[in-house]
């Protein structure tokens, strides 16, 4: 007689404790979001418009309101520094936190990544009174801890995201980064208006806190230690994960996705506030989607000794090759917009079709050599993109080329 097997009872979604988790994830991107995006609409406030820029870090003399909302004579150069400066810590974070997430408690990682950027948008009025340096310096570290927030978070779902379920949980959780921006549109203007700009900074510090002792206090790493957790809710989890091996496949392009959505906005960050040149910014970004797959592709091979390893190792590899799409991946619009669906066309053709021969190749080497196949694979795809990356470095171009210009004739 065959036994058969007896799928997990699936428990109610929203009166579940993986749910609440969902949401308290769904709470921290929204403050992560509010902190980052404020500063954009409180500068109106905080610089006086009025008075010429680029004198020494003063605060105008306007007795009726200069103490609870000083005003500073910031250049717009300077401004622009500080609203982008963000943005250089959460790109120096991304792959540490990756890394080490892999090795540290999630609990604790996200949990004081929170409060250490909350605790510096507490300290951005006080920065600002000292000198936009200052100011500046905090947003940098506010980056950090923000880039290990977002990204350690996602490796919560291993141990609690039901295979069904994984897609709906991370979009919950994920939703609050489009929900931050809401929030501080709707309410920041009257926090100003009413309370001062320095208490848009203080709000949303002190809720970040406060949510961080929250996370701490109801976050468990695994739910088979989580005091709250229901029976029937444990054994969906835990035998739900037993039985697949899809979302440990599809963190990889998790990731990636992550990673080219920050790879174009910081492209356009850079393209904007005229920090670098477009071809700089294209060889930068070619660079960092070449170049680090190589590197996580051979940290696999001889430094993953744990599955944890192997794992981060295998979704930085795939993910960081995402910063092409602000590098080589869009430099066809930069050099011919007038053939890009062509030549766009002619290089996915040409993509598909290393694709093809990479696949022969693989197969090929794992049927002859039983001794060290996969030590030549990477080899192999490690030096492709090395010679790939030279020879991009080279010749790349980002200025409209002479033969894709349009030309008018003039006819008598």
């Amino acid at each position: 007689m065959m036994d058969n097997q007896v799928p997990p009872r699936k428990v109610p979604n929203f009166c579940s404790i993986r749910y609440g988790i969902a949401l308290l994830l769904l709470l921290c991107n929204v403050i992560v979001m509010s902190q980052r995006v404020c500063m954009s609409l409180t500068m109106i406030a905080m610089v006086n418009s009025t008075e010429p820029h680029g004198l020494s870090n003063t605060s105008t003399k306007e007795p009726q309101d200069n103490i609870k909302d000083p005003v500073y004579n910031w250049s717009t150069e300077i401004q622009g520094i500080m609203l982008s400066s963000i943005f250089y810590g959460l790109l120096i974070s991304q792959i540490p936190a990756g890394y080490l997430s892999g090795i540290y408690s999630l609990k604790k990682m996200v949990g004081s990544a929170l409060f250490l950027s909350s605790l510096f948008t507490l300290l951005i009025p006080l920065a600002a009174e000292f000198g936009e340096a200052l100011v500046i310096i905090c947003r940098v570290i506010q980056g950090l801890f923000q880039g290990m927030a977002l990204t350690t978070q996602q490796v919560v779902w291993i141990k609690w995201a039901p295979p069904l379920e994984q897609v709906r949980l991370t979009s919950l959780s994920l939703s609050g980064l489009l929900l931050g921006p809401c929030v501080v549109l709707l309410i920041t203007g009257f926090i100003c208006d009413s309370l001062g700009w320095p208490m848009v900074f203080y709000i949303f510090g002190a809720c970040g806190c406060a949510l961080s002792l929250l996370w701490f206090v109801l976050f468990y790493e695994d739910p088979k230690d989580h005091p709250c957790i229901s029976k029937s809710e444990k054994e969906y989890i835990t035998s739900a994960l037993a039985q697949q091996n899809g979302l440990l496949s599809s963190l990889p392009h998790l990731f990636a996705w992550i990673f080219a959505i920050l790879a174009g906005h910081m492209a356009d960050v850079f393209l904007s506030r005229n920090i670098l040149s477009l071809l700089t910014i294209r060889k930068l970004f070619t660079l960092l989607g070449l170049l680090l797959p190589a590197l996580f592709s051979l940290c696999l091979l001889y430094l993953s000794s744990s599955f944890h390893g192997t794992m981060i190792f295998l979704i930085l590899a795939n993910a960081t090759g995402s910063f092409c799409m602000g590098g080589i991946l869009i430099n066809v619009l930069d050099i011919a917009p007038r053939y890009y669906g062509f030549l766009k066309g002619f290089t996915n053709v040409i993509g598909l079709t290393g694709g093809l021969v990479a696949s022969t190749v693989t197969g090929v080497i794992l049927s002859q050599d039983q001794d060290s196949p996969w030590l030549k694979i990477f080899f192999m795809m490690v030096a492709n993109n090395v010679i790939s990356l030279i020879f991009y470095l080279i010749f790349a171009k980002a200025e409209i080329q002479d033969w894709a210009k349009e030309t008018q004739n003039t006819y008598l």
